[in-house]
């Protein structure tokens, strides 16, 4: 039987929802435009990478603030500075015409992204609470649907010639506006559910686990985002028209997949759940690295990307229900872990490969992706 929830509760969800958009959007956007800021700047593709170090060492640093201000401040209002000034950095991005400027305008960048992650993530958690229901993954869906509308904005954009700052300002202004509608109906107060306000709070086994389980999910998707254009195109041999295909089917059934994870989640449990995500994920690779063609290399990456879909918004639920740390600190706790998994993933898989070959580099990203399932049994319901 299905009860009627109020209005306020449904609004609640739709603001959270827009603040989720905008975040994807946001990166998205910046994403879309990189090739146009490394040429604008003359940088090599070695001191690209060098500057785009300065993105995940703002998200780093934010970590262990991001409980505190929320604990301080409350995750609403939080949320709603971190959404102004997250896309509002990407101006300052455009305007960068020195490789100084764009390092401090990456470091912001990453600082209000992980901030605002972790803000919103709070909300949903708190909105998730009202439901009496999972409804997590559905949010990280938005983002994911965000990232795909971004990246066609930015293919609109590029293909007529506008520049980036044009590009940047036009979407920070629509951000703005996204603000203005969702800003009256965040969750106005968060539970104080063991929070200390303290600035740095040592997580518990649970926690450590479900970081790690997140850790595992997290290193095989920044594996897939660096990487599978590489694969497809070294190992599958597919042509230069088509080496994206892999990333495309990945980061649709991601999309996908999110969307469905609650209705999955409710029908079975979040255990299974996760054991199957870290076998789909394990079997996906497998699938590509033993059957190298391209419709079976296909295949197996869209499996991955339903391995990976169901995996971060469980473990941000579970993390939130730990009952022995505040929800900002909780999931602080479980991004730090995951996000050095998202940052060191692709490394390896390039270490691995000039060693041994990209196969046995994606292996071992296989055996990462089993380790969500071994982690699953340990976790506590």
């Amino acid at each position: 039987m299905n009860i009627a929830l109020p209005f306020s509760y449904r609004v609640n969800r739709i603001a959270v929802s827009i603040f989720f958009f905008i975040a994807g959007l946001t990166f998205s956007t910046w994403a879309s435009r990189i090739p146009d800021v490394k040429n604008s700047l003359g940088l090599s593709d070695a001191g690209l990478g060098v500057v785009l170090f300065a993105l995940p060492v703002g998200q780093m640093i934010s970590l262990p603030l991001s409980a505190w201000l929320i604990s301080r401040f409350s995750s609403r209002n939080v949320v709603i500075t971190a959404a102004l000034l997250y896309p509002t950095t990407l101006i300052l991005l455009g305007y960068s015409t020195a490789t100084w400027q764009l390092v401090i305008g990456l470091f912001l960048f990453g600082l209000w992204a992980n901030l605002m992650n972790i803000a919103m993530n709070t909300q949903a958690v708190g909105v998730e609470k009202l439901y009496g229901r999972s409804i997590m993954a559905s949010f990280h869906g938005l983002w994911s649907l965000a990232g795909f509308t971004g990246a066609v904005t930015g293919t609109f954009f590029i293909s007529n010639g506008i520049s980036p700052l044009v590009h940047f300002i036009i979407i920070a202004t629509a951000s703005a506006l996204m603000v203005f509608v969702a800003f009256k109906y965040a969750l106005p107060t968060d539970e104080q559910d063991g929070s200390s306000g303290r600035l740095f709070t040592r997580p518990d086994k649970q926690i450590l686990i479900l970081g790690l389980i997140a850790f595992c999910c997290m290193l095989c998707e920044g594996a897939m985002a660096d990487w599978s254009g590489v694969y497809f195109e070294k190992v599958v041999n597919a042509p230069v028209s088509l080496v994206t295909v892999g990333y495309v089917a990945f980061t649709c059934t991601m999309a996908t997949g999110r969307f469905v994870g609650d209705w999955l989640v409710t029908r079975f449990n979040v255990k299974r759940m996760l054991q199957t995500s870290g076998i789909m994920i394990a079997g996906g690779l497998m699938i590509a690295i033993l059957l190298p063609g391209f419709v079976t290399a296909t295949v197996g990456f869209l499996l991955v990307g339903f391995g990976v879909s169901s995996v971060v918004p469980i473990v941000y639920g579970l993390a939130a229900k730990n009952g022995t740390m505040s929800t900002s600190a909780a999931l602080a706790a479980v991004s730090s872990i995951s996000f050095l998994g998202f940052l060191i993933g692709p490394p390896v898989i390039g270490f691995i490969s000039q060693l041994s070959g990209m196969q046995v580099a994606f292996s071992v990203i296989a055996l990462m992706g089993f380790g969500t399932t071994l982690l699953a049994s340990s976790i506590k319901q």
